[in-house]
């Protein structure tokens, strides 16, 4: 028997009043956002009440401590399930996150099987039909069926009742064909739900049929309202859909799956980002990395450097520090670039550095998208001890405008991310390239 490094304070459960509207065990997600490529990832919100300087709405909630482990099964060690299990007792009021886990580790185990099998049950290449997605993008075989995986894992807790769609004036019932559309689709429960989930199915799925690493990105917000309601006519009043516009300080959960030589799972509810490795010999996600702790500098920046003269005149100088070794540290570093979001994140957690998808003259604003993208991967980043900024601005901070606004993004080890925004800080913001 050994004792895990995670450790847990053993407390009362917060007073109701702190709790605000804590659900019952049982209740489960009440809207989903499904995008081109949608997002859902544990996060955590800050524990007081206001607004930041960029006027994103902070809510108050507990503060989320990390589970204790004094026995471990020495065949199967601690798997997701028991997580879970003790993160609820440790946390009650993330008592309604437990069914979703293991909802979202259903879906992570079978879409890992799709992409590893995708060259031999053909499922590798673009549709016939052709079809572009709300960002504008050929969707490929596997954006359909992975999407589909996740919003049905979502939708079978029996809490899914009704779709509202970005491109309809009403919302459809969920066997409505209107859900083959599914780029476009916001699921909304109809009865009182506790969260709003956002994801992106399959990021880097361009990469499936090269065998390069691809990932499913997902965050997790709380709905402190009552009910979304549906009006008599068939419509949303009118701030219901606004209620997935939070920022990402305001997540209570946030992950992603990377899917690789091996399938991992990483999340943070807000008490440390921690790691899990699919053990296909007894089905399950077993904690292998507890408390990950991203190192305050690495050696390594990953960046598609293809576009580096379109950049920042400060990225550019941070580029070229680092390239020949006249930075901070005088070290050179190495770059690796995988081009897929998640792949590079998980390299950057685990080894430390920088990683980024900067604007450019061509991308004024970015690839990334705010809400199922970059706010999850900043919360897992900043959960884990780095930092995560548009050059400018903390990216937890930034209020979404719209479901697919896009950002720049650079996160990771807080000294070289710091190094960057030094030099940011010594011109003018009417410089940059985005004016966000």
């Amino acid at each position: 028997v050994a004792e895990s490094s995670i450790s847990r304070e053993v407390t009362t459960p917060p007073p109701e009043s702190a709790r605000g509207t804590a659900r019952m065990l049982g209740t489960v997600a009440r809207l989903v956002l499904v995008g081109g490529a949608a997002a859902l990832v544990p996060g955590q919100r800050s524990p007081v009440t206001g607004s930041s300087r960029l006027g994103a709405t902070v809510a108050e909630v507990p503060t989320t401590r990390a589970p204790k482990f004094t026995e471990v099964c020495g065949e199967t060690g601690i798997t997701l399930s028991r997580f879970m299990i003790e993160a609820t007792v440790a946390n009650p009021h993330l008592a309604e996150l437990e069914s979703i886990f293991s909802s979202i580790q259903t879906a992570g185990k079978t879409i890992s099987n799709l992409v590893r099998r995708s060259t031999l049950t053909g499922l590798t290449g673009y549709l016939e039909s052709g079809n572009i997605n709300v960002q504008g993008e050929e969707q490929k075989k596997l954006d359909v069926i992975t999407n589909d995986v996740l919003k049905n894992a979502l939708k079978f807790t029996g809490r899914m009742g009704v779709l509202a769609s970005e491109e309809e004036d009403a919302p459809v019932e969920v066997d409505d064909d209107a859900q083959d559309r599914y780029q476009h689709e916001i699921l909304v429960e109809r009865t009182a739900g506790a969260y709003v989930a956002v994801f992106d199915p399959l990021d880097g799925s361009s990469n499936v049929d090269a065998g390069i690493p691809t990932g499913t990105i997902f965050g997790i917000f709380e709905d402190s309202s009552a009910e979304c309601e549906v009006l008599p006519d068939g419509s949303l009043v009118d701030d219901c859909l606004g209620k997935t516009l939070q920022p990402g300080a305001n997540l209570v959960a946030a992950g992603y799956i990377l899917y690789s030589s091996a399938t991992f799972l990483c999340f943070s509810l807000g008490a440390g980002t921690h790691m899990f490795t699919y053990d296909e010999h007894i089905g399950e996600f077993v904690l292998t990395d507890p408390d990950v702790k991203i190192p305050a500098r690495g050696k390594i920046y990953s960046m598609n450097e293809a576009n580096h003269l379109e950049w920042d005149a400060p990225l550019q100088q941070w580029m070229e520090a680092v390239q020949t070794g006249t930075g901070t540290t005088g070290t050179k570093y190495s770059s690796r670039y995988i081009g897929s979001m998640v792949g590079d994140v998980h390299r950057t957690l685990l080894y430390g550095g920088l990683f980024g998808y900067p604007a450019d003259k061509k991308n004024v604003c970015g690839k990334l998208r705010l809400l199922y993208e970059a706010a999850p991967m900043s919360f897992l980043v900043e959960q884990a001890g780095g930092v995560s900024s548009t050059g400018r601005d903390r990216i937890l901070d930034i209020e979404p405008t719209n479901v697919h606004q896009r950002v720049p993004v650079v996160l990771g080890s807080k000294d070289d991310v710091q190094d960057l925004l030094a030099l940011y800080a010594t011109t003018d913001r009417a410089t940059d390239i985005y004016q966000g």
